[in-house]
């Protein structure tokens, strides 16, 4: 028998797809749980067409608004997605059969990532994967302001779903290159919070390494312009990540 687990999803302004998400999930499970932090474009209203508890929540942070959404879930296995994640055919069949090895196992999935109707097959996000199916008793999100983390017991087994999570990850590259500029504002108070120093090598020497990384030894070449175009933008957010960082240091 399948093992009962909840889905949690944390959303703001997600009018455009949170519909697509939520279409993708049903019967997946009986408890799916949409925090929505203070959505002001009709979100909600969309939501509360499906069948799932639409709970409004205050934004904490990354892992502190997940850690309050997951302890409202009515079970402890918590499916922790984003709005614009969904599961695919595959990982659905999966997931209806699902049962845990243990209560210290934890679940990682692929993902296949988008940027519109475009799917990434190579460079920094051909290979993504991450653990998004876990046991709410045993752990929780970190409080890293960007790129949070899970925290997880000693004894902690990582497995494998079979199947990937489709993410539409940005619209188009305008939204790509705004989130990029985002996450590196986020990502510098965070290196400055701990004290990571500066240096004006890795100002002008990391962005383009990242963009070799990827685009050449990642494979990124292999998704055409669209290979390039991703590999640049990483670059760019190399270098608004130090050039944001020395500002804070200066400043």
């Amino acid at each position: 028998m399948a093992t009962p687990f909840s889905i949690v999803v944390i959303c703001r302004n997600e009018s455009d797809g949170i519909a697509h998400t939520l279409s993708g999930l049903q019967g997946l499970s009986d408890d799916i749980v949409v925090y929505d932090t203070g959505s002001n474009d009709g979100t909600q209203a969309i939501v509360r067409d499906f069948p799932v508890r639409l709970i409004e929540g205050v934004w904490k942070g990354f892992g502190p608004t997940k850690n309050a959404a997951n302890a409202l879930a009515k079970h402890d296995w918590i499916l922790s997605l984003d709005a614009d994640e969904v599961p695919d055919s595959t990982l659905r069949a999966e997931l209806m059969e699902w049962a845990p090895a243990s209560v210290d196992a934890v679940y990682a999935c692929s993902f296949l990532n988008y940027i519109g109707d475009q799917p990434i097959r190579f460079g920094e996000w051909g290979w993504d994967r991450h653990i998004r199916l876990f046991n709410r008793t045993r752990v929780q999100w970190d409080a890293e302001p960007v790129h949070e983390q899970l925290q997880f017991p000693a004894a902690v087994e990582v497995l494998r779903l079979r199947g990937k999570i489709q993410h539409r990850t940005v619209r188009d590259w305008n939204d790509h290159r705004n989130k990029m500029r985002q996450y590196a504002q986020l990502n510098a108070q965070k290196y400055f919070a701990r004290g990571k120093a500066a240096p004006l090598w890795k100002l002008w020497l990391s962005p383009p390494f990242t963009f070799l990384h990827y685009y050449l030894i990642k494979l990124g070449f292999l998704d055409g312009m669209a290979g390039w175009q991703c590999a640049w933008l990483t670059a760019r957010y190399t270098y608004w990540k130090y050039a944001r960082l020395r500002q804070l240091y200066r400043s």
